[in-house]
């Protein structure tokens, strides 16, 4: 069994992949009051720090984990992505953009064989490369030996499209590479993913009376599967997509949340999906419990990383860098 810190944690998306490829969560770090609901929920028996990660400091992270500095297999983290989104405004200057250093100075302080921190691949791309760049560099000087790639979920056993970047660090005094899972050929589909899902009767008549109602459903019928309409005057651009049930779901969002505007929408029935349905198509098991309202679960679900797309990176992991540090 290896150990693991999550910070950033969120609904325990990362938690539940990290436990299913037989890691144990010694402490989960998370802000939002739902989010550590639905943690509480679902991981009963980890601690968590429910509060801002700058008032954790290492001296306290280390004595609720019960280890010294340096005997951490891992620290994991997503800290908060929106000002590197493809989705949103990207700005070099958004505050959110430096929560990694916090990420940084409790990385520094646990000094943990390996680190894994997740964040959108739109920080890749255009003008955002120079934080990307500056990260890096940070990452680097903490004493790790670091990659970052950008992998898709939907070849990691999630019925979805879900481009992320994630870096692996090695503490360079173990002398071994980062490496990352290879991703499989044949992929799931959404229409797969769904087949027999429970659905609760009342939220599917609430689902189906909100497409008949809110304008941003109206383009439903004109859509073939896998389409878009993006013409259709809301400000925020945000557009409505008719999944195709034979590919991989397109990307879910903490927006799709919001019934009243426009987003990922059911082949077969003009609505949004249900919280059973969301939940399988971000690979989360049935049993999943979810805090608050179905708009609390759905940012919740967008919010996370799907917890078998961490499953095979922590297996990589415990397979090819853990084993070796044996």
């Amino acid at each position: 069994m290896f150990t693991v810190v999550s910070t950033f944690s969120g609904c325990g998306g990362s938690s539940l992949g990290y436990h299913c490829a037989g890691g144990k969560v010694l402490l989960a770090v998370e802000f939002d009051e739902n989010a550590v609901e639905t943690y509480r929920l679902n991981f009963p028996e980890t601690p968590i720090f429910a509060g801002d990660i700058a008032r954790l400091s290492v001296e306290e992270a280390l004595s609720r984990i019960g280890l010294k500095a340096g005997e951490l297999d891992i620290l994991d983290g997503s800290p908060p992505c929106q000002g590197f989104s493809l989705a949103g405004r990207r700005s070099m200057g958004d505050d959110r953009n430096q929560l990694f250093r916090e990420y940084v100075r409790l990385l520094r302080g646990l000094q943990p064989k390996i680190f894994v921190m997740e964040n959108v691949a739109g920080m890749v791309r255009g003008n955002m490369r120079f934080i990307f760049t500056e990260i890096l560099k940070e990452l680097r000087e903490s004493g790790y030996q670091v990659k970052a790639r950008v992998l898709n979920a939907k070849f990691f056993g999630v019925p979805q499209s879900r481009e992320r970047i994630i870096f692996i660090g090695v503490r360079k005094d173990l002398g071994i590479e980062p490496s990352f899972p290879i991703g499989d050929v044949k992929v799931i589909s959404a229409g797969a993913a769904l087949r027999d899902v429970p659905i609760d009767p009342t939220e599917h008549a609430w689902l189906v009376q909100a497409g008949k109602k809110y304008a941003a459903y109206r383009s439903w019928p004109l859509l073939k599967p896998g389409g878009k309409r993006t013409d259709l005057g809301v400000k925020n651009g945000y557009s409505c997509v008719k999944v195709d049930p034979a590919r991989p779901c397109n990307t879910v969002t903490k927006n799709d949340g919001n019934i009243t505007m426009h987003g990922l929408m059911h082949w077969a029935e003009q609505r949004r999906f249900s919280v059973a349905e969301y939940k399988r198509l971000q690979s989360f098991p049935d049993s999943f419990q979810f805090a608050g309202s179905y708009a609390d679960a759905v940012h919740r679900i967008g919010n996370s990383v799907p917890p078998l797309f961490m499953q095979r990176i922590a297996e990589q992991i415990r397979d090819h860098i853990l084993i070796a540090d044996a």
